[in-house]
C-alpha cells in the first residue's frame, strides 16, 4: 500500500501539475472612460495560448464590479474565453447597502442611452484586445447586468450572443428592431416576483417583432438572484434567493448556448 501510494504521488507530480503550470490564468484591472467618466474593468484570460478566442463580457448586478462578476469572468477564463467583467458605475464605485445599489442602478436604468453606449465602451475595449476574435464576442448579464446585456444588443452592437441571468427584462423599442444581431438566451427564475409576467410577455413579443433568435429558460421554484450564493436563502419569501439547482443549470445552459454560437470548441477545453 506505502509503494503504491508514493507511486500515486510520483504520478500526479509528473503528470498533473506540470499540465497545471502550463495553464494559468491571468487577471488584469484595466482602465478606460466614457464621456469623461472614469471606468475600470477587470479581464481573465488563460495564457496557455496566444491563439485569438471568443470574448465575454460579464456585466455586474446592481451592487457594482464586485467580486462575484469577477469571480464569473475568472470562471470564464478556466474555460478558454477571454472575459471582461464591466464597470457600469464608475472605477471604484461599489455600494454596501440596497439604497445605495437602488440608486446607482436606478440613475443608470432611468438613462437606457447612457446604459448602452456604457457597456458599449466595454464593448468596443474587449473587441480590441489583442487575445480576442472579434466577430466571436458575447454578452452575459446578473440581475442589472441582465438588463444592460439587453440593451446593449437592442442598440446593434456586433455581439453574437446576449445572456442573462435573473435579469430584468427590457423589450427593444421599434427603432431597435432592424438593428438587432444578437441571438439572445434568458435564464429566469419562474417565481421571480421582481420580473413581472408582463415584463416576460412584453419581452417576448419585443423578440417576435424583431424576429429574432431567442430562447427564454424558466427555472421552476427559483426567484430573483437565483445563481449568487450570497443572496442566501432567508428571503426567498421576499423574492430574492440562491438556488443551486437553478444556478448550475443556468450556467450549462449558457455553456451549450456558447457552443453553438461561437460554432467551435476551445482547443482543449470543455
Amino acid at each position: 500500500m506505502k509503494f503504491l501510494a508514493l507511486f500515486l504521488l510520483f504520478a500526479l507530480s509528473t503528470v498533473v501539475l506540470p499540465a497545471i503550470a502550463h495553464a494559468k490564468i491571468v487577471t488584469e484591472t484595466v482602465p478606460y472612460e466614457y464621456d469623461g467618466v472614469k471606468l475600470e474593468g477587470f479581464i481573465a484570460y488563460d495564457d496557455a495560448t496566444d491563439e485569438k478566442r471568443p470574448g465575454v463580457l460579464v456585466i455586474h448586478e446592481w451592487w457594482g464590479l464586485n467580486d462575484y462578476a469577477k469571480m464569473r469572468a475568472k470562471q470564464l477564463a478556466e474555460m478558454g474565453y477571454v472575459a471582461m467583467a464591466v464597470d457600469m458605475y464608475g472605477a471604484g464605485v461599489l455600494a454596501t447597502t440596497q439604497p445605495e445599489a437602488a440608486a446607482l442602478a436606478g440613475k443608470v436604468r432611468g438613462n437606457p442611452k447612457l446604459m448602452r453606449e456604457r457597456a458599449r465602451a466595454a464593448f468596443d475595449l474587449l473587441s480590441s484586445n489583442k487575445r480576442v476574435d472579434p466577430s466571436r464576442i458575447a454578452a452575459i448579464g446578473f440581475c442589472f447586468g441582465g438588463t444592460c446585456v439587453l440593451e446593449l444588443a437592442y442598440s446593434g452592437a456586433e455581439l453574437a450572443g446576449a445572456v442573462t441571468f435573473h435579469g430584468g427584462l427590457t423589450a427593444p423599442q421599434s427603432d431597435d428592431l432592424q438593428r438587432i444581431k444578437a441571438k439572445f438566451l434568458v435564464l429566469h427564475g419562474a417565481d421571480d416576483p421582481l420580473v413581472p409576467p408582463a415584463a416576460v410577455q412584453a419581452y417576448e413579443e419585443g423578440m417576435r417583432k424583431a424576429n429574432a433568435d431567442w430562447e427564454l429558460i424558466a427555472y421552476g421554484g427559483a426567484v430573483h438572484t437565483f445563481s449568487n450564493p450570497a443572496a442566501g436563502s432567508e428571503n426567498k419569501a421576499r423574492g430574492v434567493a440562491y438556488d443551486a439547482k437553478a444556478a448550475e443549470r443556468s450556467w450549462q445552459h449558457m455553456q451549450m448556448f456558447f457552443r453553438e454560437i461561437f460554432a467551435k470548441e476551445l482547443a482543449g477545453k470543455k
